[in-house]
């Protein structure tokens, strides 16, 4: 399995050291607010996470409802570094070459991978990237609007808190499960980290 190791991290400092045969304790009910139905309709949905945060978009990804409801599907995804963008590069190639969700997947998909702390064709964290415009030009797509983008976010606290303002100011709101807008935040599980 892949995991991103964060230093004293509440989940990966645990999860790195797991065995064969050891036990996993599961919730009986699922938590977080990453669900479709929490958003209002639109053209493009953006999945924006750092480091293991992409785990729930894993799911989202891998749902044909996902791209019967958006015309685009966008991953940025951000880590420190190169190996760490790994589960995310073979999570998309994977979607790609499926036979069963591949054709649907298509050339909606764009994943936009970035490094913090180490060169690669991408650089930068997501708030900068968005802010700046910079992976608006280099997808060749308009920059997020209120009628056309919707998001979903998931990160370390600080992350989220940086993103909610950047998303805010392109004109989303945040959304939940029982009022659907343009973005949510899941605040199921989140630390201090990246």
């Amino acid at each position: 399995f892949y995991s991103i190791k964060v230093p004293d991290g509440p989940l990966t400092s645990r999860l790195q050291h797991i065995q064969p045969g050891d036990e996993i304790i599961l919730r009986p009910k699922p938590v977080g607010t990453l669900v479709l139905d929490a958003l209002l309709p639109g053209k493009r949905v953006w999945f924006l996470a750092t480091g293991t945060g992409i785990a729930p978009f894993a799911s989202l990804m891998r749902d044909p409802e996902t791209y019967e409801k958006f015309e685009d599907v966008v991953m940025m995804h951000t880590c420190r570094t190169v190996e760490e963008l790994e589960y995310g590069r073979q999570l998309v190639e994977n979607l790609r070459n499926d036979p069963l969700i591949g054709e649907l997947v298509g050339d909606k998909l764009k994943y936009y991978p970035t490094t913090t702390r180490e060169e690669f064709h991408h650089s930068g964290r997501i708030t900068d990237n968005l802010s700046s415009g910079k992976v608006f030009e280099d997808l060749g797509i308009p920059p997020m609007d209120r009628e056309h983008d919707r998001a979903m976010v998931c990160g370390s606290l600080a992350f989220n808190k940086d993103v909610m303002a950047v998303l805010e100011s392109f004109g989303l709101r945040e959304g939940a499960n029982s009022e659907p807008r343009e973005y949510v935040v899941e605040k199921a599980f989140v630390g201090d980290g990246i």
